[in-house]
């Protein structure tokens, strides 16, 4: 059965800093891409940004652009996710997830995490 477990959850004061990890057990993906969403109270999820997995380029929202860093470990079936200057607008519920083929549809990622909360206050 494969399992994403996000974890890195916390509390931050804006212009802070979190970093995130997603966790894959169950199942080594070899290719496709793993990604990065969140969603705030009365939002629909958002795209943050994806990884291609073993390649290592990266795809990011405007919204995050230049503040966010996804890294991953192949090896260790880990995902990163570095945020910095964290703003207020950044409290969500911060999910990772799989897809097949790079893309910022949620509709398209197959395998999904519980996700953390993320709260950055002013």
């Amino acid at each position: 059965q494969v399992q994403l477990v996000e974890s890195g959850e916390g509390v931050v004061q804006a212009g802070g800093s979190l970093r995130l990890s997603c966790t894959v057990s169950g199942r080594t993906f070899r290719n496709g891409v793993m990604g990065w969403f969140r969603q705030a109270p009365g939002k629909e999820r958002a795209f943050v940004g994806y990884i291609i997995w073993g390649v290592g380029s990266t795809y990011y929202a405007n919204s995050v652009k230049g503040r966010f860093t996804i890294s991953g470990d192949k090896a260790r079936n880990k995902m990163y996710l570095q945020m910095n200057s964290l703003e207020p607008e950044d409290t969500a519920v911060y999910y990772c997830a799989h897809a097949a083929f790079p893309t910022a549809a949620p509709e398209a990622y197959d395998y999904w995490g519980q996700g953390t909360q993320v709260t950055v206050s002013s």
